[in-house]
């Protein structure tokens, strides 16, 4: 309740309610409210105002502010702008408490771990900031230092949130199909996981892997020895950050090239890997000198099983052939949708939603808008909220953000499409029996030797007993036909003789 009120407090100091009243019908009642604070001091643009009220309401606040920074086609161009220096510029902590928190994780000074540390961050985010060091061998590294007393604060905003989502749940009518509490669940395991960096360590290590000999993404390389939970050294990269285009044009970067990368990239990391990184903000991705992608920040990663991808691809592979009666079947196959609904009703609206977006450029394309639409239309047919899916949701509008910037005219649909053809071929075509044969050849090697010896052994067994005991319940069961048809006889006889 408290951390409520602070957020009420916030909204009210920094004048959010510009935002909340700014509709026509609800003029008066923001002419009140400036009459009822008159105390407040709203000089600043409103756009630096949504910002200094976000970063004081802590990481969920700055998280929900990236993502918004990323949808230029939905936010004004002022609050864009502002919103993206959350990506990697919110107000670093003291650097001398990095330092004491460095040297109490890794149990050494921070001359005896580092030939060279500069105590002036070089980025700071919602989290965690960066310092740039060498090591003893000489080689550049970026230490990653944990904001000291983030857990609270974290805490509280989940308690919150789960509170609210109870509520949702209870008092909409569309809560239970939401899954509010599991969404909030899923999005506090992840939250939790970027609070330990020696997660982010594994994460790191586990795309580095996925990506080792790449020609499309380069992924630094994690240095365990000067890990620990507060703390992540990682190889430095130098790149220029993916938001600033003027500066990836004057250094001749193909652009066209890096959009397609992205579309390509997002779609291995879920379907190929099924492992997928899930906070591709501009502020977390670089670009190399030789034009590949520098990904960093791995401290919230999405990952799907094999039923998810197989369903995936093919709800997008019958969208890009506009397939609707095979998307709206594999909804009720699925389950995400009852199974008496009417398959011709799902196909229609599907198509009435999609249809008008197909041989659009990207600038012409609004994904926020198709999914507002598609949320109207899964709510008439109570098709389920998915929580596994939300994070690949929210990754796949950053993709999108950042393709709009760099090549608006991106043929989305013709980009993933062969991509998409060629895992499905992979999967159910010869290929996909050739893997499936070598993925289980192993455990085969195990049984067939047995095999000889256990069908001896089922063929070898005394059904002796098991024959018996069924003959004597066959017995039984005619004994009990034989004596109720001796009864009824009797009771006829009786009844005649009467």
């Amino acid at each position: 309740m408290f951390r409520f009120f602070k957020i009420a407090y916030v909204v009210v100091h920094f004048g959010l309610d510009e935002f909340l009243l700014g509709h026509e019908r609800v003029h008066g009642l923001r002419r009140f409210i400036g009459l009822l604070f008159f105390w407040r001091k709203l000089d600043q643009p409103r756009a630096v105002r949504l910002r200094l009220a976000l970063e004081s309401l802590g990481p969920i606040f700055v998280k929900f502010g990236q993502v918004l920074s990323t949808r230029r086609d939905l936010m004004p161009t002022d609050i864009a702008n502002e919103l993206a220096q959350l990506q990697d510029n919110v107000p670093p902590f003291d650097s001398q408490v990095a330092i004491v928190q460095i040297e109490a994780s890794l149990g050494k000074p921070i001359a005896e771990l580092f030939a060279e540390f500069d105590p002036v961050p070089v980025a700071s985010a919602s989290v965690a900031q960066v310092h740039r060091a060498k090591l003893h061998d000489g080689k550049a590294v970026a230490v990653k230092v944990l904001r000291p007393g983030i857990l609270p604060v974290i805490e509280s905003d989940l308690a919150l949130l789960k509170i609210l989502a109870l509520c949702v749940e209870k008092l909409f009518a569309d809560g239970k199909r939401l899954k509010p509490r599991e969404v909030v669940a899923e999005f506090d395991h992840y939250l939790h996981d970027e609070l330990d960096l020696m997660c982010e360590a594994g994460n790191a290590s586990q795309l580095r892997r996925n990506f080792l000999h790449s020609s499309q993404l380069i992924v630094p390389e994690v240095y365990y020895d000067f890990c620990a939970r507060e703390v992540l050294v990682l190889e430095w990269m130098d790149g220029i950050p993916i938001g600033k285009i003027d500066e990836l044009k004057a250094a001749g970067m193909d652009l066209k090239k890096l959009s397609r990368f992205g579309v390509e990239i997002f779609f291995t990391q879920v379907f190929r890997h099924g492992f997928f990184h899930a906070d591709m903000h501009p502020g977390n991705i670089f670009v190399a000198p030789d034009n590949r992608y520098i990904a960093l920040d791995f401290g919230i990663v999405g990952s799907l099983s094999d039923t998810d991808k197989q369903y995936l691809a093919i709800n997008f592979l019958a969208f890009f052939n506009r397939d609707y009666h095979r998307v709206a079947t594999a909804h009720i196959e699925c389950g995400w949708v009852p199974k008496d609904t009417r398959v011709e009703a799902l196909e229609s609206a599907i198509r009435t939603v999609c249809e008008p977006f197909f041989n659009k450029p990207l600038s012409q394309i609004s994904f926020g808008f198709v999914l507002l639409r598609l949320f109207e239309t899964s709510r008439r047919f109570n098709v389920e909220i998915q929580p596994q899916l939300v994070l690949l949701q929210k990754t796949l509008l950053n993709i999108e953000g950042l393709g709009r910037q760099l090549d608006p005219e991106l043929d989305l649909w013709q980009t993933a499409k062969p991509f998409l053809e060629r895992w499905m071929n992979e999967q159910i075509g010869w290929r996909g029996l050739i893997n499936t044969l070598k993925h289980e050849a192993p455990q085969w090697a195990t049984l067939l030797p047995a095999l000889p010896r256990r069908l001896n052994e089922v063929l070898s067994q005394n059904h002796s007993e098991l024959l018996l005991a069924g003959y004597r319940g066959l017995m039984w069961e005619q004994k009990k036909r034989n004596y109720l048809l001796a009864l009824i006889a009797v009771l006829l006889a009786l009844l005649l003789a009467g």
